[in-house]
């Protein structure tokens, strides 16, 4: 079958995304491969003042891994001082006639998530193909090439750009005598990284018992506890009659027996949001949720718009746990906006079903304010990746305000192109500043109005129903009079029942 290869590259190039996926072979007659894009350039993903303390950054670099230490142990003492050397690693990735951009932009995320994962890319392959190998997803030829790549670079691992199944990655590791994993391993072990509560860590957990249970697998003998029978036919003889269980399948069970602990320790974290959401509900407090791409600024946009302080980091799944900011409107009214955790083309179901209670925070939103990185080479992709997500979770019919980020990366051509893909959408840079204000008017301009219209006579005893009405209303006249304050003003539900008492007639 056809197939590209990307070359390893000289180590002056900037990028390590781009040193792997710089250029085509010259035999293979692809076009030159541009900017990964995955990862910003260093000198554009700065932070600013705007992203306020940034004290996790410091502790999540702090536990980086160091490249170039080696891994063996020169004596036994030395077991708690030893540090892991950087992985090596090689892609691999297969795509249909007609899709070859597609399967490079997805080759380029793939090394940006290696990275992120804490691996040095040395090199990436495509092939083309009608479709994946069902014994070794390249085909045995193709396996028997990519081991010789991978002895000639000392790579300790090769990356699936797909989730393989048990078959094909066992199949796989036969032919090329290293650790193989797939798309969905890796991002895998990036969640597990960066989760730092204890939902987030719990809701990883799970993804990622839930993706081992059916991968696991023996090597012979040794796995078995099962025996019987007479000790000339095979078996152990008295007294090691019966059923037995093999070690897999203890395995299985213990892993099963877990999964329900976790699925009852987040159950258990729900009464907490829930109790926080429906307190905002009665105060008929508005909410957006700002869901995006991976990477694409959602968090520097919510310390933009609020110096909320959120990490703030240029990798990918840097935020897994949701965070929820107060800010307010020109017009006096609160509301809160709520950093998501990001999504990536091809998440694994595993993700979006144990992340489900912290993507509420999106279905229940009144507002969405959908992200996406103006610099990525494909914008329409971002997009689609990300409705797809949030019509799972039931956000379909929420409102949502499209938010080309990054504004400050891309020439006129690129914004008429994005104008294109979406006519009503705005362009800002949560690193400039540039398009903020456009932005605030846009969310204030979306932001439900409160249910009821009252005229009310309030006493002046009842101040806190006046000071209610300016932070979750919309004030239309007030006047101070001889009774009390005289208030016209549009008012939730539950402000209005509390009014009803001093309503008047005008």
């Amino acid at each position: 079958m056809p197939e590209t290869r990307v070359d390893r590259m000289d180590e002056t190039t900037p990028d390590p995304v781009d040193r792997v996926l710089a250029r085509a072979d010259a035999h293979s007659g692809v076009r030159v491969f541009g900017a990964a894009q995955a990862l910003q350039d260093a000198g554009t993903a700065a932070g600013g003042d705007t992203d306020g303390e940034q004290w996790d950054r410091e502790e999540r670099a702090a536990l980086r891994r160091v490249p170039g230490l080696s891994t063996e142990l020169e004596d036994v003492t030395e077991v708690e001082y030893r540090q892991l050397r950087l992985e090596n690693v090689v892609l691999v990735g297969v795509h249909l006639q007609g899709a070859t951009e597609d399967a490079e932009n997805s080759l380029r995320e793939l090394a940006a998530l290696a990275e992120t994962a804490g691996a040095v890319v040395l090199d990436g392959m495509l092939q083309r193909r009608p479709h994946p190998d069902p014994a070794t997803y390249v085909g045995r030829g193709k396996a028997q090439e990519l081991r010789d790549v991978v002895a000639a670079l000392g790579a300790d691992t090769v990356i699936a750009d797909t989730e393989l199944a048990p078959s094909q990655r066992r199949a796989l590791e036969d032919v090329v005598k290293v650790k193989v994993i797939d798309r969905t391993t890796v991002i895998l072990d990036i969640f597990s990284q960066h989760a730092k509560s204890r939902e987030g860590k719990a809701q990883v957990e799970l993804a990622q018992l839930e993706y081992l249970l059916p991968r696991l697998r023996g090597w012979g003998d040794s796995m078995s506890r099962q025996a019987g029978g007479q000790v000339g036919a095979g078996g152990a003889g008295m007294g090691s009659r019966g059923p037995g269980e093999t070690k897999i399948e203890l395995d299985r069970r213990r892993i099963r027996t877990r999964m329900a602990q976790l699925r009852r320790q987040i159950k258990e974290f729900g009464p907490a949001r829930e109790a926080k959401r429906a307190e905002r509900k009665r105060n008929t407090v508005p909410s957006v949720a700002i869901a995006g791409y991976t990477n694409a600024g959602k968090s520097s946009l919510l310390n933009r718009l609020t110096s909320a302080g959120v990490l703030v980091e240029n990798a990918l799944f840097a935020t897994l746990d949701a965070t929820v900011r107060r800010s307010q409107a020109s017009d006096g009214r609160v509301y809160t906006l709520t950093d998501t955790v990001g999504f990536v083309r091809n998440l694994p179901h595993q993700l979006v079903e144990a992340f489900r209670s912290t993507l509420e925070e999106v279905a229940d939103a009144d507002v969405i304010l959908h992200v996406v990185d103006a610099s990525h080479p494909d914008p329409a992709a971002q997009l689609a990746t990300v409705r797809d997500v949030i019509g799972d979770v039931g956000g379909r019919d929420i409102p949502e305000i499209v938010v080309f980020n990054k504004a400050d990366l891309i020439d006129d051509d690129a914004r008429l192109l994005l104008r294109g893909l979406e006519p009503r959408a705005l362009f800002v840079s949560s690193r400039t500043g540039a398009g903020i204000d456009e932005l605030r008017a846009a969310v204030e301009a979306a932001l439900p109005l409160p249910a009821a219209e009252v005229t009310a006579l309030v006493p002046y005893d009842r101040g806190d129903l006046i000071s209610a009405a300016h932070e979750t209303g919309i004030i239309l006249e007030q006047a101070h009079e001889e009774g009390g304050t005289f208030l016209h003003a549009r008012v939730g539900a539950h402000l209005a029942a509390q009014l009803a008492p001093y309503l008047v007639s005008r």
